[in-house]
């Protein structure tokens, strides 16, 4: 017992290194966020969800959306893309210049050689950065989620399975309000072969009255309720398909860089 004084103190001390460092340096370095311009522009982002959209957020997480899915795109690095945006008085010997050259998945020291080339031969050509790894391959994103993207978001749901696909952009990939409803009724619908189940309790079947419902889903075919009935939202598939709409991560960031699409020369 001797050292039981000794025993407490460094108790207490990990104790408190371990909240400090798992608890206070977060919310100091984070909990005071605030908004970002986006690159080469005066916009500020993140914006914040409206109303309908923090409602369905709390959908989002009374039914445990996180556990199938993430909402944090990863970028293992960046490529350099040069692009011809014009072929002068020589477009025959720029585009002929161009068709032996790897214009894509470049370094910058590359594709810097790449557009002298193409300006001495007479033509036009930038260069453009491409965020890379498997998740933009997949189309989920553009680049790498930061902590702008969760600025506005309470709680954050970031999840770590992926059973189903990232939705940090999922509101670009699939923008139709109708699209994100019937797939939360009848997943395989518009998934083939999703393992998503069926949130058929948001919803209510009913019987087509002497018109149908304006709310009304619109099913692929054989998927859709019995005929002389109809498939409404209930307010939390709404809000919930509200909330999935909004979930975009489409702008460049100083932090997480990408060029914009331009327009492109065809000779």
């Amino acid at each position: 017992m001797k050292n039981g004084f000794l025993v407490f103190l460094a108790s207490l001390i990990a104790l408190g290194g371990s909240w400090c460092g798992f608890v206070l340096a977060p919310v100091l370095q984070l909990g005071g966020g605030k908004q970002t311009t986006i690159l080469n522009s005066s916009g500020l982002y993140p914006v914040d969800r409206p109303g309908m959209a923090n409602q369905g957020l709390q959908v989002y997480r009374a039914n445990g959306c996180a556990a199938c899915h993430t909402e944090q795109v990863q970028q293992s690095g960046v490529a350099c893309d040069v692009v011809l945006t014009g072929a002068g008085k020589n477009p025959e010997v720029v585009t002929n210049l161009i068709s032996s050259l790897k214009l894509n998945g470049l370094d910058k020291d590359l594709a810097d050689a790449l557009v002298d080339k193409i300006t001495a031969a007479g033509g036009k050509a930038e260069i453009r950065i491409v965020a890379t790894g498997p998740d933009i391959d997949r189309g989920w994103g553009r680049r790498h989620s930061v902590a702008e993207d969760f600025l506005y978001d309470d709680p954050v749901q970031l999840g770590n399975l992926r059973i189903g696909p990232d939705l940090a952009d999922v509101g670009m990939r699939q923008p139709d309000a109708n699209w994100q409803l019937v797939h939360l009724y009848a997943p395989q619908s518009e998934v083939k072969g999703s393992a998503m189940p069926p949130f058929r309790y948001l919803f209510r079947v009913k019987k087509i009255g002497s018109a149908p419902s304006p709310d009304a889903l619109a099913f692929p075919k054989d998927f859709g309720p019995p005929a002389g009935y109809e498939v409404v939202p209930a307010p939390q598939a709404q809000e919930l398909a509200v909330y999935l709409l909004s979930l975009h991560a489409d702008v460049p960031l100083h932090n997480a860089p990408f060029s914009q699409s331009a327009a492109v020369f065809k000779p």
